[in-house]
């Protein structure tokens, strides 16, 4: 994997400064998007669940602007969400959209998929990607629908990837590459980094999560590996998969790799102790409470992930 300083080098001196957020003018694109480094534009997303009033939009997607064609790295969570950020990719160039790129399979990341599909897109994912997608699809299309309601969901389907990444995978924008890495089991099982040649920015996805509690639904051990891994040659500017729209590296992964570790610790122990899952899912990781948003919400699914897999070590 190449996610390190060779990214900002390839660059120059200026992909390697802290990120420098700038806020295009509102009659650019609706204040939907802000650049964070040159011709990369993210938007960012609420901390909440799916409902009707956030019509799914709550995870940071975004795009790279190229001098032939544009990719853009997940679509949001509705049709609807993947319509503004086609509108505001559209606001910004009349470049092609050539690449829609998702990070993983959940469905915060993907329903906006269908908002693309006209323009001949190519859907690019991990080459288990199509594998997650098609087992889940009618468990992620019954539920969500419930939760976003009738207006946002209508006309959401599953899009798999057409141009799937096994290890390494370059796509040419002109003048300025992406390097996509498939990663091992963490967030998920299908979890796929993109790294901008030109600014030594690296869209994450839910690799990291900043603000919002992280969810596993991948392995808690593989997830803090690869933390540890990306972590010995970081890159500076990272784009979280939730939270603000890009930070340095440290300022990412430290609050998460505290977690997970927390999470991680307080699970063995307990099973060390001979305590059962469900004493586990009420006090594991306690002491993370005040630190996250939506710790109510996912916390006690993340222990019970936790337990299952550490139990077997």
């Amino acid at each position: 994997m190449t996610i390190n300083r060779r990214m900002c080098l390839a660059g120059g001196l200026a992909a390697c400064a802290l990120p420098v957020l700038r806020v295009l003018p509102v009659g650019a694109t609706g204040g939907f998007v802000i650049e964070v480094a040159p011709g990369v534009f993210v938007h960012r997303g609420q901390h909440a669940v799916f409902n009707p009033q956030n019509k799914g939009d709550i995870s940071n997607p975004g795009f790279v602007v190229g001098e032939e064609a544009v990719a853009v790295i997940d679509t949001g969570g509705s049709p609807q969400v993947g319509r503004e950020l086609r509108a505001a990719v559209t606001s910004i160039t009349d470049k092609p959209i050539r690449y829609v790129i998702n990070t993983h399979m959940h469905p915060d990341h993907v329903f906006g998929n269908v908002a693309f599909e006209a323009d001949g897109t190519v859907f690019v994912g991990h080459h288990k990607l199509a594998r997650g997608l098609t087992e889940r699809s009618e468990r992620y299309l019954a539920i969500n629908k419930d939760l976003l309601g009738p207006e946002a969901f209508e006309g959401t389907k599953i899009i798999p990837p057409t141009l799937t990444v096994e290890g390494t995978r370059t796509l040419d924008l002109g003048g300025r590459t992406l390097e996509l890495s498939a990663q091992p089991t963490a967030h998920t099982d299908n979890d796929l980094t993109v790294a901008d040649s030109k600014t030594g920015t690296v869209f994450m996805g839910d690799l990291l999560f900043v603000e919002h509690i992280p969810t596993i639904d991948g392995s808690i051990k593989g997830w803090m590996a690869l933390l540890d891994r990306i972590g010995q040659a970081p890159p500076v500017r990272v784009v979280p998969g939730h939270g603000p729209h890009a930070l340095a590296w440290a300022d990412a992964a430290t609050p998460l790799q505290r977690y997970l570790r927390t999470v991680a610790t307080d699970v063995r122990a307990m099973i060390a102790q001979g305590k059962t899952l469900a004493e586990a899912t009420e006090s594991a990781g306690s002491s993370e409470k005040g630190a996250w948003l939506l710790f109510e919400e996912y916390h006690k699914r993340n222990v019970s992930a936790a337990f299952a897999e550490l139990e077997w070590e």
